[in-house]
């Protein structure tokens, strides 16, 4: 029985085997070899390039869903506003944004009306926010007004990669917003009254 034995590149010829003619009994064994370090530097290349250009749009995704969802939570605190006003008459709106919501279980009152979740009663100025943002509402009363008769909420970025524009709302409820890039808080009830509304 004849063998036909063909060497190529990276090919190499085993050891015969023990008492088998030389020409009749080969075995072909490739050599074995890893990635060269220029090969795996070029995928290290290419993975680096593909994150550059996945992360900023990642980011710009993620800044767009925390601006969806601060606008959603000021509509929340807007809700909540007009069923608090209409449940206290004689107090109107909330001093503060904290009686809206309270901690679970949550017990039904002027000082914890269980509006809101607690979560965004909560994510003020100072705290860790919610979505990327920190929200407000003061409730005011105007001249000669016995109650609280207006109100104004905000929400506002944590920083400028949180979020691209800050958010107010009166008791129009209509949400307004700051020229886009603009994170800075609304300044008061005029201020945001002046702000154009949210398409």
């Amino acid at each position: 029985m004849n063998f036909y034995v063909f060497v190529a590149k990276n090919w190499t010829l085993s050891h015969p085997l023990k008492g088998a003619p030389e020409a009749e009994m080969c075995v072909l064994m490739r050599k074995h070899k890893g990635f060269s370090l220029i090969e795996l530097l070029i995928v290290v290349a290419i993975i680096l390039i593909i994150a550059a250009i996945a992360i900023p749009n990642l980011m710009r995704a993620r800044m767009s869903a925390n601006d969806s969802s601060a606008a959603a939570s000021v509509r929340m605190i807007n809700t909540a506003e007009l069923a608090y006003f209409s449940t206290y008459p004689t107090i109107g709106y909330p001093l503060t944004l904290a009686p809206l919501g309270g901690p679970s279980p949550c017990t039904s009152g002027i000082a914890t009306a269980c509006i809101i979740d607690n979560s965004l009663a909560t994510a003020i100025a100072g705290s860790s926010g919610k979505s990327g943002y920190y929200f407000n509402a003061t409730g005011s009363a105007t001249a000669g007004s016995p109650f609280n008769d207006q109100f104004y909420s905000t929400g506002t970025p944590l920083t400028n990669t949180t979020g691209s524009r800050a958010y107010c709302s009166i008791e129009d409820a209509v949400v307004r917003l700051q020229p886009a890039g603009n994170i800075t808080l609304v300044a008061g009830y005029a201020a945001c009254s002046l702000l154009a509304p949210m398409n």
